[in-house]
């Protein structure tokens, strides 16, 4: 006896754990980044998790701490994160021991014509029962089934953080890259302005140069077809600023317009800084949050084998009642109300039909998906990095270029000018030049942004952004 209850501690106390470990997939990664030919270029320094602090803009910098606040997507996120721990909380105290407390007053009386009477007064008299009592029940853990289902629990509230980490992460960047483009429109809004000047005082100069009969109709009907063109513009770009703001202002849980007098107004792009820190490439696998989110996802489904595996032992629950019971209130106190019950509960499952085995398959091949969907995200994560880092190197180059066609340009139009003025050439070389200094100078601007823009793509893929976020943020 004395042997068999020792074996019986050491299998509550350690209890074996039936289904597979979760190991942590080992994700291969590249030993360095690769280089651009830019002049801004990455390098494998500590990645701020404030990336967006490299451009130095104020305004930025605010609306994104205001979409990490106000932002509802996030709020919703955080929202699943609570429902995720509450769960763990519910599977955590399956596992320990059940106390319950009752107490019951009953008046009553029994048939003089039933089967039995156990008040002795043959159903003459009604009488009172007061009971009282506590009751104890715990499910032994053998086959670590409640330990599996607590690892499965603890695993998908890692998931559901790591899903808020990547709403966040993807909230800040899609706060950037509307901001770039905001103010992208607003500066092709202003060289618009000014080609329009330069148009107009084409037109004028024609129009005068027509009035001293040098200058034909078609030339000032050329001129003014140029002025609508440009005017034509304006209306497109003023929609796609007050789409902009009213985006941001939607990213920020603000209503629409609520914007408009902060952003509205042309101003300069951020500039690119010349390196741009991006940590090492061992680090992505650690910090995307949508990695860190498929791996406990990998690790809840097969924590989930385990729980499906332990079905099919037997479950031994340990229960124990006790109590007081009397028909006379003052009879509580004494040794002979009282009444206790306890022991140890098995079963087993004998026939389900096919139900235990079909479930057993179901968390397998649910383990199967998950395997594959880390790989594939693993994947899907390599490629974004390495599609930012190419859109950014090019992009760059391909603004130096624009940079000097704006220049060669805008050259091109002052001597065409100044040839027109002097009767050297016709309207329609003049006419071309300013077309082709307009696209350029648009081009130019929207190249910007796209540096930008490809910057903040980057950071996103490199899974920046949610490492400093502030504890309130978390809650």
């Amino acid at each position: 006896m004395k042997n068999a209850g020792l074996t019986l501690s050491v299998l509550l106390l350690s209890g074996c754990m039936v289904g597979p470990d979760f190991n942590a997939p080992v994700v291969k990664s590249p030993p360095t980044w690769p280089q651009g030919k830019a002049v801004s270029h990455v390098v494998e320094q500590g990645l701020d998790p404030h990336w967006w602090n490299i451009f130095h803009d104020d305004t930025l910098t605010a609306l994104i701490a205001e979409s990490a606040q106000g932002n509802l997507d996030i709020q919703a996120a955080g929202a699943r994160l609570l429902q995720a721990q509450a769960e763990n909380s519910v599977v955590t105290g399956e596992s320990l021991p059940s106390v319950t407390g009752s107490a019951s007053y009953q008046r009553a009386r029994n048939s003089q014509n039933g089967l039995q009477d156990i008040s002795g007064l043959g159903g003459k008299e009604a009488y009172s029962v007061w009971q009282p009592g506590v009751g104890v029940s715990w499910e032994v853990d053998m086959w670590g089934r409640l330990r599996r289902a607590r690892e499965s629990a603890g695993a998908r509230v890692e998931v559901s953080e790591d899903l808020r980490r990547a709403v966040l992460t993807g909230i800040q960047a899609e706060t950037a890259s509307d901001y770039f483009r905001l103010r992208s429109v607003q500066l092709q809004r202003e060289n618009a302005l000014q080609d329009l000047d330069i148009a107009r005082h084409s037109l004028k100069l024609t129009g005068i140069r027509m009035a001293d009969g040098v200058a034909t109709q078609l030339e000032v009907a050329q001129a003014q077809a140029q002025v609508a063109a440009v005017e034509s513009t304006l209306p497109v770009l003023e929609q796609q600023e007050a789409h902009l703001i009213n985006a941001l202002s939607y990213l920020l849980g603000k209503e629409p317009g609520a914007l408009t007098q902060r952003l509205r107004g042309a101003r300069p792009l951020p500039l690119t800084p010349p390196e741009v820190p991006v940590g090492l490439p061992s680090e992505l696998a650690q910090r995307r949050p949508d990695i860190r989110a498929a791996e406990a996802q990998l690790h809840a489904a097969t924590a989930d084998i385990g729980v499906a595996t332990a079905d099919f032992y037997p479950r031994i629950t340990l229960s124990g009642n006790v109590g007081i019971q009397a028909m006379q209130f003052s009879q509580l106190g004494n040794w002979g109300s009282q009444l206790y019950s306890f022991g140890p509960g098995l079963t087993l499952p004998i026939f389900e039909g096919g139900r235990l085995r079909g479930q057993l398959a179901l968390k397998k091949a649910q383990q199967q998906e998950a395997s594959l969907h880390f790989q594939n995200t693993v994947l899907k994560a390599w490629h974004e990095v390495d599609d930012a880092m190419v859109d950014y190197d090019t992009g760059q180059r391909q603004r130096s270029q624009l940079k000097i066609r704006v220049d060669n340009d805008s050259a091109a139009l002052d001597a065409a000018s100044k040839q027109y003025v002097a009767g050297a050439t016709d309207f329609l070389n003049v006419l071309v030049m300013q077309k082709e200094l307009i696209a350029a100078r648009q081009t130019l601007v929207v190249s910007d942004a796209s540096v930008s823009l490809a910057l903040v793509r980057l950071y996103k893929a490199l899974g920046g952004g949610w490492g400093g976020e502030s504890s309130q943020t978390m809650n």
